[in-house]
């Protein structure tokens, strides 16, 4: 019995079991998706129109983009208090958009329903920030893996809600904003303990790298499998038992990761106290000095020494020669012969403040280059419901639900693709973000188009490139900024979406209502309801292709310094 208990302890603190419940609630994080969904559903029942929406639609990107509150509060309460604040969010916000929605309560003003769309959206920035401290901490030597699988968890999650929505088969559509207000609630408050950082091991593991490899399995399993039924549910009318059997499947393919630490735990032979170390202590330094005060003491003499072709050399002789240089101004600074100056801030690759990265060229060109890409893709995510119904289509739900599939495997693929340019070639990470943009351009010209079918094209193509944007800009600021100050400056990149938004929302408001019919106010038929738009977005995503550009042929050296080692 006492054996048992200690398994059992053992096996509530591991950090396998943190990550898999991380990735149940990541599923509950993606509800800003499902706006094109319930759009077209606060609009028929309040008689909005597109303007209107689009404002609402604006809301919910600020909610899902502004984390400075979550990351204050969350290095102030508990972990399990963050999360359980932001459940309390989602379910009063969007639990009072539904009683307002179905007349259950008295109709509110238009800026008072986006305050509600903005504090239920914000709750996903405490999930997110919850789920990302705690599997960092607990897998710091595998940040790429954890963070690429949780962010495309969140991305996938809305066609998950659409699935389980499709079992209730209701004829009142509002009960989806029901649902989007009780469901992640529930699941954040019922894993709210267990998703934490926990003690132990925390160095890699041999049994990682198989882990981590069947866990990306079961994603690519779970996107194809959803993408499957959601196709065959459009194309052919199934029974409600067909649905619910597909419903369950759905759960089983959600739950096969939890083997992962029942097997660690119960059927694996116990850790060699010494492999199970922690990491190793970090060597001390002297009182009052960081780790770059005591490189920076000669840094910036070589930085002006040091002839430029040096950069281009191959690592170890660049590594060489400015060691030499080193060398011989530290012998020169200990006869009085030069003056060592300190540098005036950081260079790139190293530990930037959000005022330092500011005024820094390449973090705008980050910035503008994410807002005309991301942004634009996040419009067509919250207009989608409108977009298929000018097209002709009935169920927006299956567009909703495979943007949100091509959005989960952008930001794998994006994530898993962008490592081997830099891993293996040693080329700058935002040419993936260039790649991902050039995609976009035709995916705005499929939708602007209107083709038979081109709805399909059109999101597969926007889906791939917005979600790829989300796996590559974190890991790109972190190499060209630091980590130090990772949450200030990723906090700030998110502002990105609202803004693009906010612009994008707005032309397609102006030109939807331009063709709108005299007899139906709130209805546009035809693909010239979003033709211009279309058009401009695309043309956006070209500018954003060429600011991507710009900063990879700035950042080629950084780049060759980071990893051009691991090449040699």
């Amino acid at each position: 019995m006492g054996r048992v208990r200690e398994r059992l302890g053992e096996f509530f603190h591991n950090r396998w079991l943190v990550f898999v419940a991380a990735m149940w609630v990541q599923s509950c994080a993606g509800i800003g998706y499902l706006f094109g969904s319930i759009s077209p559903v606060i609009k028929s029942h309040l008689n909005y129109n597109q303007r209107q929406i689009a404002r609402l639609g604006v809301a919910k990107d600020l909610g899902d983009s502004v984390g400075f509150l979550a990351g204050s509060l969350c290095e102030i309460l508990p972990l399990w208090g963050a999360l359980l604040l932001g459940s309390l969010m989602n379910l009063v916000g969007y639990g009072w958009v539904w009683l307002v929605v179905t007349g259950r309560t008295s109709i509110l003003p238009l800026w008072a329903m986006c305050i509600l769309i903005f504090v239920g959206t914000n709750g996903e920035t405490f999930f997110n920030t919850v789920n990302l401290v705690s599997c960092v901490q607990n897998f710091p030597k595998s940040r790429g893996p954890v963070v690429g699988i949780l962010k495309g968890f969140a991305g996938l999650g809305g066609a998950i809600l659409t699935q389980i929505y499709a079992v209730i088969q209701t004829p009142d559509h509002a009960s989806l904003i029901f649902m989007v207000a009780v469901g992640p609630a529930m699941v954040g408050i019922s894993l709210m303990f267990i998703v934490r950082p926990v003690g132990g091991h925390k160095q890699i593991k041999s049994s990682d790298g198989m882990s981590f490899s069947f866990i990306y399995s079961v994603c690519l399993v779970l996107a194809a499998y959803l993408m499957a039924v959601m196709i065959l549910q459009d194309l052919v009318d199934l029974s409600h038992n067909v649905i619910v059997i597909f419903t369950v499947i759905l759960f089983i393919l959600l739950l096969i990761p939890f083997v992962i630490p029942i097997i660690l735990v119960f059927f694996s032979e116990p850790t060699d106290p010494a492999e199970a170390a922690l990491l190793p202590d970090t060597p001390k330094q002297e009182p009052g000095k960081s780790e770059n005060d005591i490189n920076e003491v000669i840094f910036s003499e070589v930085e002006d020494e040091k002839p430029k072709d040096v950069d281009l050399l191959p690592a170890l002789e660049r590594q060489k020669r400015i060691a030499q240089l080193q060398a011989k101004l530290a012998q020169a600074a200990a006869e009085g012969a030069v003056r060592i100056k300190r540098r005036r801030g950081p260079h790139r690759g190293e530990d930037f403040t959000l005022m330092q990265a500011l005024i820094k060229a390449d973090f705008w060109l980050l910035f503008t280059s994410l807002l005309l890409g991301s942004a634009s893709g996040l419009t067509v995510i919250d207009n989608l419901g409108q977009m298929s119904q000018s097209l002709g289509y009935d169920n927006a739900h299956i567009f909703v639900s495979l943007i949100s599939i091509w959005n989960f495997l952008g930001r794998i693929g994006g994530g898993y693709l962008s490592e081997i340019i830099v891993r293996d070639y040693a080329y700058p990470r935002p040419v993936g973000m260039a790649v991902a943009q050039a995609i976009m351009v035709f995916g705005h010209f499929f939708l602007g188009m209107g083709w038979p079918g081109a709805l399909y094209v059109g999101t597969l193509l926007i889906g791939l490139g917005y979600g790829a944007h989300w796996s590559i800009v974190p890991a790109a600021a972190s190499e060209l900024f630091g980590l130090k100050k990772f949450g200030a400056l990723y906090n700030f990149l998110t502002l990105a979406n609202p803004a693009g938004s906010l612009v994008f929302s707005g032309l397609i408001a102006k030109q939807y209502i331009r063709h709108l019919g005299a007899e139906e106010p709130t209805k546009c038929d035809g693909s010239v309801c979003f033709f211009l738009t279309s058009m401009i977005m695309s043309g956006f995503c070209i500018i954003a292709v060429v600011l991507s550009m710009i900063l990879v042929y700035r950042t080629k050296i950084v780049y060759a310094n980071l990893y051009g080692k691991s090449r040699t």
